[in-house]
């Protein structure tokens, strides 16, 4: 059983962060992101290169997806603060594709502030899974 966080809600293990959904994600956004990151590798930019490469189109940076677990879980609980972040990366999701970010707490806080540990994912539009996501994060809004 999970501790309260706030007085408006407790978070329970199991609980499910719920479905939210980003993109479609475009060229312009995996150009911006590279600019802003650094991480230009045409393998992102340049469909000519993902096709020698074997992929049907460059695919979304795998950092930009793991991105988008951040706001997600904002929308699921709007204080949570993010502490670590780890991620498998299993399967490209293609430009012009959307990105579907799912989760679920893996294991609650003991009392407010503590730490939570919560299993996020983020999937194709296809449903396959492409990132496999942990996160240490704590309620903000309990300190």
């Amino acid at each position: 059983m999970g501790a309260l966080i706030d007085d408006a809600r407790s978070v329970e293990t199991g609980e499910r962060i719920g479905e939210h959904w980003f993109g479609p994600i475009d060229a312009a956004r995996l150009c911006a992101y590279a600019l802003a990151s650094g991480d230009d590798n045409p393998l992102h930019l340049d469909p000519a290169v993902a096709v020698a490469a074997g992929l049907d189109a460059p695919p979304v940076h795998g950092v930009l997806m793991m991105s988008l677990f951040e706001p997600a879980l904002r929308r699921w609980r709007p204080g949570v603060e993010i502490l670590r972040l780890s991620a498998k990366f299993l399967r490209p999701i293609a430009v012009g594709g959307a990105v579907r970010v799912t989760g679920r707490v893996a294991r609650a806080p003991a009392a407010p502030g503590d730490e939570m540990l919560l299993r996020v994912t983020a999937h194709g539009e296809n449903g396959e899974l492409a990132v496999l996501g942990e996160v240490s994060a704590r309620d903000d809004l309990a300190k």
